[in-house]
């Protein structure tokens, strides 16, 4: 055990800074790799992919000559499987790249965002106009995406306003939130076909619970014959929401109260470069 531990403590010793740049490039391309991959088909494949080296290196140990020739040839023209197979999401995440970058961020911080949208929905609430805002979490929505109006823009208070106002291009459909932006508006979403559903609920909230139950977002619906907010979540709706109870539920769902430290981060690279450009 002390051999093992003396040899890992010379290869760190003799590690140079080439070395650390080497390692640290290689961990973000794998973090960002799974980041793309994680939420979409593209991880079932990849775990397909794993058990195909698995059953390889099974048949290499037991010396079974027919699968090592296969597997053997297989491997030779592995690169262009990888690239046929992961089409979608290398297409996808070189937009990604190419829309943002890898390391932007916004300078609106998670809560200031959230304070937006409920702002937004409180207002269309009021004037009982309906809208359907889908926040993403863990699994991509980007499927959900396709045949939508990118926007791509920071949330606010008057842009959310200004999609849902009736008879505007587009305020039929959902905006689905990433992060601190918009990234799409009228998007059609998937019904429930839960039967246990009450039949006065309406498409919007049939859509805001679909999407619930199909990933893991959480769909904030504005009722237009009510006048209430609703949250579905888990493909479980919570109706008749006050701005209070909204706001802790959103906190919670979205895990905003870890983002604390980097929310504090960023308002203090905000408040330096006001300083530097003053």
């Amino acid at each position: 055990m002390f051999e093992g531990i003396n040899w890992l403590i010379g290869i760190i010793k003799s590690m140079q800074l080439n070395d650390l740049i080497d390692i640290l490039l290689v961990a973000v391309l794998i973090y960002y790799l799974l980041k793309f991959i994680i939420g979409t088909r593209g991880l079932q494949i990849l775990i397909g992919l794993f058990f195909l080296l698995f059953l390889w290196l099974i048949a290499k140990i037991l010396h079974l000559t027919t699968i090592e020739w296969i597997f053997d040839n297989l491997w030779s023209i592995g690169i262009f499987i990888l690239i046929v197979v992961f089409q979608p999401e290398i297409r996808r995440g070189l937009a990604k790249i190419g829309e943002r970058g890898l390391f932007r961020y916004s300078l609106l911080s998670k809560k200031k965002a959230i304070d937006e949208i409920i702002r937004a929905a409180t207002f269309l609430a009021e004037r009982k106009i309906g809208a359907l805002i889908v926040f993403e979490r863990s699994i991509d929505l980007e499927n959900y995406t396709e045949g939508c109006v990118k926007l791509n823009a920071d949330i606010s208070l008057e842009l959310l306003i200004s999609i849902f106002i009736p008879q505007t291009p587009l305020h039929d459909g959902a905006v689905i939130i990433r992060d601190q932006q918009i990234v799409s508006a009228r998007c059609f979403l998937p019904l429930t076909i839960n039967p246990n559903i009450p039949k006065n609920i309406g498409t919007r909230h049939r859509a805001g619970i679909g999407i619930s139950e199909e990933t893991d977002a959480v769909a904030l619906i504005v009722s237009e014959e009510r006048g209430e907010i609703s949250l579905a979540v888990d493909g479980k709706l919570h109706r008749d929401l006050d701005p209070l109870t909204l706001r802790n539920m959103l906190i919670k769902l979205l895990e905003i109260e870890k983002t604390d430290f980097v929310d504090k981060t960023l308002k203090k690279l905000k408040k330096r470069q006001k300083n530097e450009k003053a």
